[in-house]
């Protein structure tokens, strides 16, 4: 044994049948020892952490709760590691130096994209884009955030109303309800393209209903069941969270919201397009126009109101000539010879 493997000299170099393994030696064996320790005893901490913290948040059910204390846990774990790790192989600040800068370089031109996505992380985190729960559209996909890691962020994808159902990817759910795919995003996307948030700031949405109905039709009567279906079905401003409506005021500087349902009118060439304009929750966006069609249907048709369609009147017909084919002697018809 003393052949196949030894140990010499003031560094303790380790050989192997007379050849020296250049970075091995007895010292470096000790710093991966302890790394692998460092590494298992942060892992037994995250999980006691986790469950500790689990057993302490389960009263309160919040979420987001324990979406922020996971990522705390994560974020400072992940601190210590990156500090023990430094601090047990580089004893010497230059050499740390050297090598800090010799990695980092590595980084930025091997894995681009990775450093990108943790740094859109961290702007996630400290710009408050979207939090755990948020509905959001980024990177093409629309859906309820359900997990946020360091370098992607998984969505639970939705469907899309009908005005938006030729946009990428297709869909086969025609309205803000799951799919049932859960698909995750890279956390770079939010330096290329705009993240869309409906819940963030501002938990409501500004909803429209359009109704066509022809221009012989008692067009006030429309918009008055039109204005009194919208407000019992939608959120009425004595429930809007007062807070959030003034804190949207301060820091976007809006002025008017009209969150009061209201009908617009727009000519047509074939009718007239009514639209009822009003607020609802960002969830349960279905139900709720479910039951309003249901309700308008109703009292439309107890009013005699009936929905517009396009229709095609003929005004004129070009005159038809008929003329008798001639026949043989034996009584066979004739054809006439195309002309």
């Amino acid at each position: 044994m003393a052949d196949f493997i030894r140990i010499e000299g003031a560094q303790r170099a380790v050989y192997l049948f007379d050849t020296r393994l250049v970075g091995v030696n007895a010292d470096n064996g000790k710093k991966l020892l302890f790394t692998i320790t460092l590494i298992a005893f942060l892992f037994l901490l995250r999980w006691a952490a986790q469950a500790i913290t689990g057993l302490l948040l389960r009263q309160s059910k919040s979420q987001r709760a324990a979406f922020w204390t996971r990522q705390g846990i994560n974020l400072a774990l992940g601190l210590v590691l990156l500090f023990g790790v430094a601090s047990i192989w580089f004893d010497d600040p230059a050499t740390f130096t050297t090598a800090l800068g010799l990695i980092t370089a590595g980084l930025a031109f091997a894995l681009q994209k990775v450093v990108t996505a943790i740094a859109g992380y961290l702007v996630i985190l400290r710009g408050k884009t979207f939090n755990i729960g948020d509905r959001i559209a980024m990177g093409g996909v629309r859906g309820d955030v359900i997990a946020l890691g360091f370098t992607q962020t998984t969505i639970m994808e939705m469907g899309q109303p009908p005005s938006v159902q030729g946009a990428d990817p297709a869909m086969w759910v025609r309205s803000r309800q799951y799919t049932g795919r859960v698909e995750t995003v890279s956390n770079a996307k939010i330096f290329d393209e705009p993240v869309y948030n409906f819940t963030h700031e501002f938990p409501y949405l500004w909803e429209e209903m359009i109704l066509p109905i022809a221009y012989s039709a008692d067009r006030d009567k429309a918009e008055q069941i039109l204005l009194e279906v919208a407000r019992r079905h939608s959120v009425p401003e004595s429930q809007l969270n007062a807070d959030a409506i003034d804190e949207l005021k301060r820091r976007y500087f809006l002025d008017r919201l009209g969150v009061q349902p209201k009908v617009y009118y727009r000519l047509t060439d074939n009718w007239l397009e009514l639209t009822v304009r009003f607020v609802v929750s960002d969830h349960g966006i279905r139900e709720v126009k479910d039951a309003m069609s249901r309700d308008i249907l109703r009292k439309l048709e107890a009013d005699g109101i009936g929905l517009a369609s396009a229709t095609f009147e003929i005004v004129g017909l070009p005159p038809l000539r008929v003329a008798p084919m001639p026949q043989s002697g034996n009584g066979d018809l004739i054809p006439r010879s195309p002309k």
